[in-house]
């Protein structure tokens, strides 16, 4: 994916369409100083600006290959496009989300984006595990990243919060433990 060309073309049509957005997943950990490799691009947007969503990504060539109530994926298939996904933003957790994400420079000053806080990406990144199991060490390696770069800022109730909601608890314990962070 040609990132810098996908990204011009997506935050000017969400700014004309004053879509509501923050980039999570891999692309937001490398903003927030815990880069890692992705090969696609991950948004949280408002559930009211789904339509207005849809419409900008099949003008830019994009065709829905998957959609629910909670998710919809997008797929190019012109070179350097790529796929990029949206989490939909409609329960108050995730609209509080998109309310507290920060504008941040990326690609050396090229562009700013809104970004979820990282605590926010880290309650994310707890709903993936605990809907999926088998994405747990992914999610737990990007989770220690996030901590390792912020500790001192973050703040860990809200963290805490994002454990508790998944009965995950005990998990941020041990997890606080072994990086060094426990009480």
């Amino acid at each position: 994916m040609d990132f810098e060309l996908v990204l011009r073309n997506l935050l000017k049509g969400f700014e004309d369409r004053k879509i509501r957005y923050a980039v999570m997943g891999g692309f937001a950990l490398g903003a927030l100083g815990a880069p890692r490799a992705t090969m696609d691009l991950d948004f949280l947007v408002h559930k009211d600006d789904l339509q207005s969503l849809h419409d900008l990504m099949t003008r830019l060539g994009y065709y829905r290959r998957f959609h629910t109530e909670n998710v919809s994926q997008y797929q190019n298939s012109k070179a350097g496009w790529g796929s990029v996904d949206f989490l939909h933003a409609f329960r108050s957790i995730s609209i509080n989300m998109l309310d507290r994400a920060s504008e941040h420079p990326l690609l050396e000053g090229a562009f700013k984006v809104r970004i979820l806080q990282p605590e926010d990406l880290i309650g994310l990144k707890v709903q993936a595990m605990a809907n999926d199991s088998s994405r747990k060490s992914k999610e737990m390696a990007d989770i220690e990243a996030l901590i390792q770069v912020h500790a001192s800022a973050l703040d860990w109730k809200k963290i805490e919060e994002y454990y508790d909601l998944f009965n995950l608890g005990k998990e941020l314990k041990e997890t606080k433990k072994r990086l060094g962070y426990a009480k």
